[in-house]
């Protein structure tokens, strides 16, 4: 098992944090009439949290933070308002061209077209931030479509189908300088911009909860166990299981559900692996937080302990040592808490597929 000493060292040399603006774009070829679903959406997150939203039924740009609310302008959200309205009817346009071009006109199904853009910084000594990457990609009916190749500063058509218009797109220059342009600078000012008028909520923290649970496999001889870390801010967490102290991988089956959002702005992340019930090796499940410096800790002795048709996996009591104190109590809750020094866009108008 990994020594203390080291997870210290491993998450305290360099605390250059990163932060990122992303606006996604979203719109059917038709209405499918299930509430909350619209013809058409778009919203803008800040650091994966909504800042703002629009939508084809109340066709105005809200704010979705209240220091959103306060610190921007009247003026700022009927321009956003406008310009959502314009992409409403640009989306309209060209998701009729795609049907068109894929022979989909038909169709009874509605079909999707989705635009995500935007870009990552990050912080740097002084305070600034930093470009770190940028993003500008397309998505038809779930398929990656077209996306923008910043370093070259060409498009790129994963698919036949895309080719017309990655054609098109390379041949506007003042198209392609803008984008990358917007990418590298325009976006990380307001990046920079939002993340100052937002700073006290963003730099609210809050630690992990940790959860181990286990549930029946479709093979009888199996079980499922999970570790699940929820209600975290921000968003940078690692979560370890191991087997008699070796650290599990794809290779051993394990699986994540990835980084997903809490409905509070809170996030969680899960890992879980199908294993033996009968396995009698000793398995663990670590989680650790960056940001509150929080190091969560558990402990299975035993697979075998699984309860038929209730899922649950009974846990070892542990001590753990930690700056000089014993703690004691189930490991399913146990926490240790670490003291580590720490040193809008507009298109151009001429722009189609």
């Amino acid at each position: 098992m990994l020594p203390l000493g080291s997870i210290i060292r491993r998450h305290s040399i360099n605390f250059h944090y990163t932060h990122s603006l992303h606006y996604i774009y979203t719109a059917l070829s038709k209405p499918v009439g299930l509430p909350g679903i619209h013809e058409f959406t778009a919203m803008g997150l800040l650091d994966k949290r909504m800042i703002d939203y629009f939508d084809s039924e109340n066709q105005v740009k809200v704010p979705k933070q209240e220091w959103m609310r306060e610190r921007l302008p009247a003026d700022y959200w009927d321009k956003g308002t406008q310009s959502r309205k314009s992409k409403q009817q640009w989306f309209k346009v060209n998701i009729g061209i795609l049907m068109e071009r894929m022979r989909q006109n038909d169709s009874a199904n509605p079909h999707v077209l989705q635009w995500m853009h935007g870009c990552e910084g990050e912080t740097q000594p002084d305070g600034t931030l930093k470009f770190v990457q940028g993003m500008d990609m397309y998505s038809y009916d779930g398929g990656d479509f077209l996306s923008f190749d910043d370093k070259n500063g060409v498009w790129v058509a994963p698919t036949p189908q895309a080719e017309p218009t990655k054609r098109k797109w390379d041949g506007v220059q003042v198209l392609k300088e803008y984008t990358k342009g917007y990418l590298e600078n325009e976006c990380i000012d307001w990046l920079s911009k939002f993340v100052n008028y937002g700073q006290q909520q963003l730099k609210k923290k809050s630690p992990p909860e940790l959860h181990v649970f286990a549930k029946n496999s479709r093979v009888q001889t199996n079980i499922v166990l999970t570790c699940l870390a929820t209600g975290f801010y921000p968003k940078d967490v690692t979560v370890t299981i191991r087997r008699n102290g070796r650290v599990l991988t794809a290779d051993d089956g394990l699986k994540s559900s990835g980084l997903l959002p809490n409905n509070d702005d809170m996030f969680q992340r899960r890992e879980y692996v199908e294993v033996l019930k009968s396995d009698p090796s000793p398995y663990s499940c670590e989680v650790f937080h960056k940001a509150t410096n929080t190091l969560l800790f558990t402990v299975c002795v035993s697979l075998l302990l699984v309860l038929i048709g209730v899922g649950v996996i009974l846990l070892v009591l542990r001590k753990r040592r930690i700056n000089g104190r014993w703690n004691k109590q189930p490991v399913c809750q146990h926490r240790v808490i670490l003291s580590v020094a720490m040193a809008p866009r507009i298109r151009p108008t001429n722009k189609s597929t």
